[in-house]
């Protein structure tokens, strides 16, 4: 502005405010006026639209109310139109802020969650018994997650925290609050409750006091920085201790003088994501790092204490030793949170990682953004890298044995969260220094016993290891077949269908169990996991075609594990699929095995109702038709263990009898005689 028009700013400025400010222009204008005042003394004047000096703690102008009606009309959507995506933006708007370490964060994400519990929904869901929905429930996991990063800020006062406290008490007594592990109450508790030993851990879930999806943090609040091993880990790159001989439980450092953090993994974790929230990457990296370093080498301690045990009571079966808490799934999602921070560091574009060039000063700018092997950080072994630390922790976190969490949603969580782990890791390109790393952890989940969820014993309520397997499984098949097999073998179990025999006790005949429904838990998404057993069978008997051997192996695995008679017949018609390819001859061995899993399912579903049950039959009919004609013979000499009286004079004689058939297998058509003779 020139003279004239900042003139007749500062004029308008006061006629249109007269009130508020005549009393400060007029005390300006008498110190302008004074030659020996302050103002004279100094050259210039300051300029409002210059922001906060770089020193000081940002807090730009909030506007509250615009905040709180955005938030009220996106719930009031109730997830249409895009709202569930518009709340997810304002939770992202806030961890920006909180980057930022603009002090307004807290503020709006206070603002924010009055709005979610002010939800009239709430109170009908309540009333009903109604589940809210995934996308409402996975909202309100994000705000107490947030609320984690807000009272973990490493740099917070303690009146602050304090505050948020009080507000966080306030809303987790609020009635309608939401658990942190389902709906109110409509949900049946696990009704085996069959944890491992100790009353504590066996007591009924319906009298443990909930938790809210406030409650860690809560928690939280009582957590400090002050630690002094800790503090020396987030601020230094040069932080070890070669003299340090200690080699306990507890130890803090290993053998190699490096620092190790031993704490509750989620709550380490959230530090770690509190850190990265905060605008402090760098020391993340840090600790992120350590912690799995620590998980690391108390895996290794798991492994000599399981060999050991095993050495010292070889026929004992060790079955105790589990997790409650599984840390995929987990509320804070410490796996996700140690991959994401790991693979942050993998990007060689410094902008996506602010602050990250102390550590890569010496590398040159690239600006690839293709994960890279950096060069080996202080606490990496010689060859590893921030993605084959990523890559690692991921493996650890997925074969970890942990206990079938209760309720629908924390069931529907644990799948969720493992596909999405899986997804991450299936956009990495394996190299031999990865394969090294598969083939290290393969080991591990088939020799760690109990400290596995592949083990050679495992908890009958184990969250089962099928997905993991299958991506195990097709990532070593061309590097270590034999390895890759075996882990998907010992993945094939479902021990919670079967019977209460020891879970030691291999000797069981091949049989289907029999298995009173009401003596199950309570697994929701128990189809979801058949159906994932079923394609790790599929994927190993396709990989298995033309190889006798391992399709016998797979053959028996599949008779004494799958318990669905649909998901067997379904793997037989894969099977045949496979087998009978247009460009290929048929593989005979391939044809016997769909032919043999047709055979159990006919056994399966000969007493029992099933819709499907006229097109399994005339598939096996035609199924044993390619296979030849002594398979034919053997169907009609035991027919009465496979078909009814009914479908053997109809069904099975029609289709035996059927010009095709008798066409491609060159039988001569005898009018009105039938194969299937019934006394």
């Amino acid at each position: 502005m020139n003279r004239d028009q900042l003139q007749k700013f500062v004029q308008y400025l006061i006629t249109v405010h007269h009130t508020e400010v005549l009393p400060t222009a007029q005390k300006l204008a008498d110190e302008i006026l004074s030659q020996n005042s302050e103002i004279n003394q100094v050259h210039g004047a300051p300029d409002p639209t210059a922001g906060a000096s770089i020193d000081d703690e940002n807090c730009w102008h909030l506007d509250e109310e615009q905040v709180q009606e955005q938030v009220k009309l996106f719930l009031s959507q109730g997830g249409y139109h895009g709202s569930g995506k518009q709340l997810n933006l304002l939770f992202a708007k806030v961890r920006e802020m909180l980057k930022m370490r603009d002090s307004n964060g807290a503020r709006m994400l206070t603002l924010i969650t009055e709005q979610f519990m002010a939800d009239p929904r709430l109170s009908l869901w309540r009333q009903q018994g109604t589940a809210m929905t995934d996308k409402y429930r996975q909202l309100w996991d994000e705000l107490g997650a947030l609320w984690m990063c807000i009272v973990l800020n490493p740099h917070c006062k303690l009146e602050q925290k304090a505050s948020w406290l009080k507000q966080l008490k306030k809303w987790n007594s609020v009635d309608v609050c939401p658990w942190e592990d389902g709906n109110h109450g409509s949900e049946l508790p696990n009704l085996t409750n069959a944890l491992p030993q100790g009353a504590n851990v066996n007591q009924d879930s319906s009298n443990r006091p909930h938790r809210t999806v406030f409650t860690r943090a809560i928690e939280a609040c009582d957590l400090h920085w002050q630690d002094s091993h800790l503090q020396h880990i987030i601020s230094s790159d040069l932080y070890t201790n070669y003299c340090y001989h200690d080699d306990t439980e507890n130890s803090l450092f290993d053998s190699r003088g490096w620092p190790l953090w031993h704490e509750h993994v989620p709550t380490a974790c959230a530090r770690v994501d509190a850190l990265r929230s905060h605008g402090y990457p760098r020391e993340a990296l840090r600790l992120a790092i350590a912690i799995v370093n620590t998980l690391r080498r108390q895996q290794q301690k798991q492994l000599d204490m399981f060999r050991t045990q095993k050495k010292e009571l070889p026929h004992k079966s060790i079955t105790l030793i589990t997790n409650l808490e599984g840390w995929v799934g987990h509320p804070l999602d410490p796996v996700g949170t140690l991959f994401s921070s790991l693979m942050e560091a993998c990007h060689m574009d410094d902008e996506s990682f602010p602050g990250f060039s102390n550590f890569t000063e010496n590398m040159g700018q690239c600006k690839s953004l293709e994960y890279q092997h950096l060069p080996a950080h202080k606490f990496l072994e010689e060859g590893e890298s921030y993605l084959t630390l990523a890559v690692e922790v991921a493996l650890i976190g997925l074969g970890q044995q942990r206990i079938m969490p209760d309720g629908l949603y924390t069931q529907e969580k644990v799948c969720r969260n493992e596909e999405q782990l899986i997804s991450k890791l299936q956009e990495i390109e394996l190299d031999d220094t990865l394969v090294k790393i598969f083939r290290k952890q393969a080991v591990f989940l088939l020799e760690a016993g109990p400290y596995s969820g592949l083990g050679e014993i495992i908890h009958r309520e184990s969250v089962p290891m099928h997905t993991f397997a299958k991506y195990l499984f097709t990532s070593l098949l061309p590097h270590d077949a034999e390895l890759a097999y075996k882990i998907a073998l010992r993945a094939m179990r479902l021990l919670v269908l079967e019977s209460a025999a020891p879970a030691g006790d291999l000797t069981r005949p091949h049989h289907i169990a029999s298995v009173v429904p009401n003596r199950y838990p309570r697994w929701f998404t128990l189809s979801h996991i058949e159906s994932q057993q079923c394609e790790l069978a599929s994927t190993m008997l396709t990989a298995a075609k033309g190889d006798v051997r391992r399709l016998e192996t797979v053959l028996e695995s599949i008779q004494k594990n799958i318990h669905s008679s649909s998901h067997i017949f379904k793997l037989a018609q894969d099977a045949f699929k496979i087998a009978t390819l247009m460009d290929t001859l048929p593989d005979i061995t391939l044809l016997k095995v769909s032919l043999e899993l047709g055979l159990q399912v006919m056994r399966m579903t000969l007493s029992t109702l099933n819709w499907r049950r006229r097109e399994m039959v005339r598939w096996l009919v035609t199924c044993a038709t390619e296979v030849g004609v002594y398979a034919l013979d053997s169907i009609m000499q035991s027919w009465f263990t496979l078909f009814t009286p009914t479908e053997a004079t109809s069904i099975v004689a029609t289709t035996v009898m059927s010009n095709s058939t008798i066409s491609r297998k060159s039988w001569p058509a005898v009018p009105g005689h039938s194969h299937c003779s019934v006394p």
